[in-house]
């Protein structure tokens, strides 16, 4: 039910606080005052003001609520003029005053018999009353920037729903646009094909399944920053009601919230986020273009409005195949997101080559299995090796019983795989490359390319927790101040947090190394020949599940502590606050999901020991590769990790979304009751979707699966495939939460994806290190390989060569073998370290090899193409034009160029003259 309420405002206003704000100064060194800036925006009032209509005592609107008694005739998002358009909604929730009085709990009876406020009821009112009087001066500035406002309701016994909704006048636009440089017009260009792919498939004449003609396709132009003295300049300015896009009117309707004051400016009372926090509203956010569902009867696919055309051409499944709509996602959702989704397809675009590649490798392991003459040596060899018992209340057993895991190990651990780590070490490098120019095109053709955020406000958090007040050296104007030694020692303490919390990580590693070990030896005494040779196996399998529960445990915990922490080191600026707060969880992310596999992959098997000297960990002795080897162990635990993350990080993005957005629904339908018979609105429908929670998790679960595919890829070349696999499934949920289960975010300028690119290029890194050291340490490559050089190429006799005898002081089992290189008495023979040199020799020659070709690559591919860059000349040659001050000198510039050139030519590298007029 939508109604006016003067009378329920009324009642509110008869407990305001009395905290006289209108006694302090409006200088422009008050911090957020509406004159911090370039320029004091004059009034702008409606013409709605003076109709009558507004109940004199609620000046706060401007814009006149009263119901008319007309048809309206147009709904969606518009004011009821149908003409207006709604650039921003503010919600905020009032409980019914007799709900309150109704309950005695917190209520004392005076000695008339009357019910008195308790001190919590009272304190209760106060904060609603100080609340509302902060909502009421807020309103107030806002009316003064030249807002023009106008409110709905829907309210039932129990609670009332305000909806403020917010439109920003022509005047309003064009004064904060070029406050915020935003850019304009200057001249239509061809559109871009931005697709590497489409281009090739074009040149070889292959038909291209993947493109797809979406309607209402953003123009694309040549810009320059806006100037209201140049208006006539710009294309389209006539227009007033389309000059502007819409997410330009949300960003300066938002930029007017973020700045403007509700309350004591020396206490920084500032900006919409802070009201948020505080409680005062309980939602800000610009309205969706309209209904995500298609209508039901037929219409041309150019009627569609924004919001339908990304779901029919991007967001649904069916268009899992499809490339990605970046104008529409960038023209509907901003620059910020628009770039995430383009990272996205690019990197998935780029598994593909890395999945086939990866793919074969595993194929051809498979078809050379036959050709494994140390495993068949193993199976042919019957009794002839009596191993040592791997515990010590095991006994001894016969090689030939681990023919099956040696023959799978082979899958992970043939040249094969070391082609594939040299692969993935240059796919890496050059993937980030070609990121950075695919990064610089889409930054330009989306007018963002010299963005950067020359002076952020101070947080909210900031700005209500900071002790004092000091001036800030670039704006002059008084902002919250936070010493910064105080800082620094939080920031130490947080350390100390992060460094606890990786010790306990390493603590659950050891745990789960000691059940891996109780699994196997249980397993071992079970009595069943089947199961004591794949005891190792099974082992290790079960304790991989109980450490991916451990991981995703202990990263929700420690998320919940960053965030904390992160907000007690009192950062200035968002993102300031965002960079510690990607710091933080990356890091303890990466010791939570990676350190199991480092153990398995460079430490587990390496401190043994021999019989008589076995190495011990709690009594028990240290684990040992199992028979296929570590490096089929780690395949195992990466498919366990990976795959399994990637499974239960879906089914929550699926479903967590459904569930809030059904809380919220089912709240919103209780205050609605059976009186919902009006048709929605589009702000109520709004109301019932999720606040979006930005783009951190999906970044941080795609960085991870990114180290997982090259770190560990020599162990694990279906990595990449499953990636693959794992993204077009990521692409469409998360298209599908943004287009219809998020309320629409506040557009956002971005142009690179920030901090990630560096975490990026760390791991691309870390990942030829690891790489080299797995293939020199853990696989068996180059012990074959220098088996094969010295004594015999087919591998005949190199698995007894690889076994040691055990001491002649060993008397539980004289005689029995153990691998290792080691002589009688257990010392280390020459074959050991020369294979020692050659690993050593190998990973540095790796190293420099693959380092030098990364450097070339980074030397020989430009950030920025060489097209890109000539448009960005043309762009700026425009410009000039454009915004010379005075046409005469415009002029005598064209006749300099007419007068140097031929007479129906021009002179080389010039452009023709453009009239933009």
């Amino acid at each position: 039910m939508l109604r006016k309420s003067s009378e329920r405002l009324k009642g509110d206003r008869e407990v305001l606080l009395d905290l006289d704000t209108r006694a302090e100064a409006q200088s422009t060194e008050s911090y957020g005052s509406l004159q911090n800036g370039s320029f004091i925006p004059p009034r702008y009032f409606s013409a709605a003001a003076a109709d009558g209509d507004m109940d004199g005592d609620d000046p706060i609107y401007m814009q006149s609520t009263t119901r008319s008694k007309q048809p309206v005739p147009q709904l969606g998002n518009f004011f009821r003029d149908g003409r207006t358009k709604i650039d921003f909604v503010l919600v905020w929730e009032i409980r019914s005053r007799r709900k309150r009085r109704g309950k005695g709990t917190n209520m004392a009876t005076s000695e008339e018999g009357e019910a008195v406020p308790t001190e919590e009821s009272s304190r209760s009112e106060r904060r609603k009353a100080q609340l509302a009087q902060w909502r009421e001066k807020f309103v107030q500035n806002l009316e003064s920037v030249g807002l023009v406002m106008e409110k709905e309701e829907t309210a039932n016994e129990k609670k009332t729903i305000h909806f403020l909704k917010i439109s920003a006048p022509w005047d309003v636009l064009v004064c904060y646009a070029e406050e915020l440089c935003l850019r304009a017009p200057l001249q239509a260009q061809q559109h871009l094909d931005l697709n590497t792919s489409a281009r090739v498939l074009s040149k070889l004449c292959i038909p291209n399944v993947m493109t797809e003609s979406v309607p209402n396709r953003p123009l694309d132009y040549y810009t320059c920053a806006f100037r209201k003295s140049k208006m006539s300049r710009f294309l389209g300015w006539e227009d007033h009601d389309t000059y502007f896009t819409n997410t330009q009117r949300h960003r300066v309707v938002y930029e007017i919230l973020a700045r403007t004051a509700y309350g004591k400016r020396k206490k920084a009372e500032v900006g919409v986020d802070r009201l948020l926090n505080e409680g005062a509203y309980t939602a800000a956010f610009p309205l969706h273009e309209g209904p995500f569902q298609l209508p039901k009867h037929e219409v041309k696919p150019d009627e569609l409005n924004q919001r339908q055309v990304l779901y029919y051409y991007w967001a649904r499944w069916c268009k899992w195949y499809k490339y990605q709509p970046l104008d529409h996602i960038r023209e509907y959702f901003g620059e910020k997101i628009a770039l995430y989704f383009a990272w996205l397809g690019f990197y998935t675009a780029w598994l593909l080559p890395a999945a086939v590649v990866g793919t074969l490798v595993f194929v051809s392991g498979v078809m050379s299995m036959g050709t494994n003459t140390p495993a068949e040596e193993i199976c042919n060899s019957g009794a002839s090796y009596t191993m040592c018992p791997l515990c010590k209340t095991c006994k001894a057993w016969n090689m030939s019983e681990i023919c099956t895991l040696t023959k799978l190990g082979y899958l992970f651990d043939h040249p094969g795989t070391v082609f594939f780590s040299v692969f993935m070490s240059f796919w890496a490098v050059t993937f980030l490359e070609y990121w950075k120019r695919k990064m610089a095109t889409l930054a330009h053709h989306w007018d963002c390319m010299d963005f950067h955020e020359e002076e952020e406000r101070p947080r909210p958090e900031f700005a209500a927790m900071a002790p004092t007040m000091e001036q800030n050296p670039v704006t002059g104007v008084k902002e919250p101040y936070f010493p910064e030694k105080t800082r620094l020692s939080r920031m130490f303490t947080g350390s100390m947090v992060i460094i606890m919390m990786l010790c306990v990580v390493m603590i659950f590693l050891v745990t789960v190394v000691v059940c891996r070990g109780i699994i196997s030896v249980v397993i071992f005494h079970s009595g069943s020949p089947v199961l004591r040779t794949e005891a190792g196996t099974i082992a290790n399998i079960s304790s991989s599940i109980v450490n991916l529960g451990l991981i995703l445990l202990m990263g929700q915990v420690y998320t919940a502590l960053a965030e904390q922490l992160t907000k007690w080191e009192m950062h200035r600026t968002q993102t300031q606050y965002d960079n510690a707060f990607i710091f933080k969880v990356f890091i303890f992310q990466f010791v939570n999901f990676y350190s199991s596999p480092f153990y398995v992959a460079f430490f587990k098997g390496r401190f043994v020991g021999y019989p008589t000297n076995y190495g011990t960990l709690f009594g028990m002795r240290n684990e040992d590769c199992g028979a296929g080897g570590c490096l089929i162990e780690l395949a195992q635990q990466l498919f366990i990790i990976m795959v399994g993350k990637q499974l239960i990080n879906n089914v929550q993005e699926f479903i967590l979304p459904k569930v809030k957005a059904w809380r919220q629904k089912r709240t919103l339908a209780k205050v609605l009751g059976g009186k919902a018979s009006h048709e929605p609105r589009r702000w109520e429908e709004d109301y019932k979707l999720v606040e979006c929670e930005g783009l951190f998790e999906e970044y941080l679960e795609m960085v991870l699966q990114f180290g997982f595919i090259t770190i560990f890829v020599a162990a694990f070349p279906l990595a990449p495939l499953f990636a693959l696999l794992n993204n077009w499934v990521e692409i469409r949920l998360d298209a599908h939460k943004f287009v219809c289960e998020y309320r629409r975010p506040v557009a956002e300028r971005a142009q690179n994806i920030g901090v990630w690119f560096n975490i990026l290029e760390a791991l691309s890194h870390m990942s030829v290190i690891a790489n080299a050291f797995l293939i020199a340490f853990t696989s068996d490559f180059l012990p074959r390989l220098l088996y094969q050089y010295k004594f015999d190429n087919d591998l005949n006799g190199y698995v007894n060569f690889t076994l040691a005898y055990a001491p002649l002081n060993y008397t539980e089992y004289p005689m029995c073998r153990y691998k290792a290189f080691r002589d009688n008495n257990g010392n280390y023979t020459l074959f050991y370290w020369e294979l020692l040199a050659v690993r050593l020799g190998f990973i540095i020659a790796f190293e420099h090899v693959v380092f030098f070709v990364l450097r070339a690559i980074d030397w020989i591919v430009p950030d920025v193409p060489e097209s890109l860059e000539l448009k960005m000349k043309r762009e700026r040659y425009l410009a000039k034009q454009a915004l010379a001050e005075n046409q005469e000198a415009l002029l005598v510039s064209r006749a300099r160029a007419a007068a140097a050139a031929t007479p129906g030519t021009s002179s080389p590298g010039e452009f023709p003259s453009v009239r933009l007029n």
